[in-house]
């Protein structure tokens, strides 16, 4: 009996901030690996999200929304989707139905690529069938894509035929990575986007951009997890913020973190978080390799 030739590839999301790329990731890999909010930039790594099956093997890559840069920080996430887009066998380029006609820096990084373009247009549950019609008949002489899908990534639609695509367009290859393996980041990468998602949430205007979260310490028992937790601020000022009266901020963040942290580990979590200064950590080359941004 012939045996069922195994497939294995890269997959690269792209698009510009704020558009679903993290939602999208997270339905396709079955598991809620990149933090979502409703702010813009919120992921700043590639992560790997990796699904298996007895004949495939998929390695998504969620990558930061292209952008111009401002900061060192900027440029070292744009240089995560310079190289998610060279290891790529097929890129989906995720838009959304909001799209103002001004994606001229993803379409210029798409022209370099080699690999399969998928083209899909996002938040399709709230747009007219004329409104999706009017977008995809846009985007045929924009992008030169194998197909563009309409979907729904929060409501899933359409996303069983993008996975369908996306094996069809895979190669012939043995896997990249062992078959139980979910992610390339390791748990305390995890520990800490979810700590920055929830500062994300809880504070507004350029608090949230000028914090990192770097995980001190991970001790794990076989019913408890103890991490301490540091928040890394630019400015004194933005310290206080984030501490709030009494305290009461960071308490907030630290309350709602454990839930998700107690959650994704399946463990009794004790979290402590302290809050450090670093001035312009952003753009300061140390400070980015530290927090994993360069030579990764």
């Amino acid at each position: 009996m012939l045996e069922t030739p195994h497939k294995a590839g890269f997959v690269s999301i792209i698009g510009k901030p704020n558009v679903g790329k993290s939602t999208l990731m997270n339905v396709l890999v079955g598991e809620r690996l990149s933090i979502i909010t409703s702010k813009a930039q919120t992921t700043r790594h590639r992560i790997m999200g990796i699904l298996n099956g007895d004949d495939f093997q998929i390695v998504y890559s969620d990558t930061p929304g292209i952008i111009q840069p401002k900061y060192e920080l900027h440029e070292s996430m744009m240089e995560f989707v310079r190289g998610s887009l060279e290891d790529a066998d097929v890129v989906l380029f995720v838009t959304d139905i909001y799209e103002k006609w001004d994606e001229d820096e993803v379409i210029k990084r798409l022209e370099k690529s080699k690999a399969k373009i998928l083209l899909l247009i996002n938040k399709t549950d709230q747009a007219t069938s004329d409104e999706v019609l009017e977008k995809i008949n846009y985007w045929k002489d924009k992008v030169q894509a194998e197909e563009i899908i309409p979907i729904s990534a929060l409501n899933k639609k359409n996303t069983d035929k993008v996975f369908e695509l996306i094996l069809k367009h895979m190669p012939e290859h043995p896997a990249y990575f062992p078959k139980d393996e979910l992610t390339d980041k390791p748990e305390r990468f995890f520990a800490a986007e979810m700590i920055r998602e929830k500062i994300f949430l809880t504070y507004k205007k350029e608090i949230p951009y000028s914090c990192e979260v770097v995980i001190e310490e991970f001790k794990e028992d076989e019913t408890i997890i103890r991490m301490r937790a540091e928040i890394i601020v630019e400015r004194r000022s933005q310290k206080g913020i984030i501490i709030g009266h009494g305290g009461e901020m960071l308490k907030k963040v630290g309350s709602l973190a454990r839930v998700d942290l107690e959650d994704f580990f399946q463990k009794k979590v004790f979290l402590e978080i302290f809050v450090k200064v670093k001035e312009n950590w952003r753009s300061d080359p140390k400070s980015l390799s530290r927090f994993g941004y360069k030579g990764s």
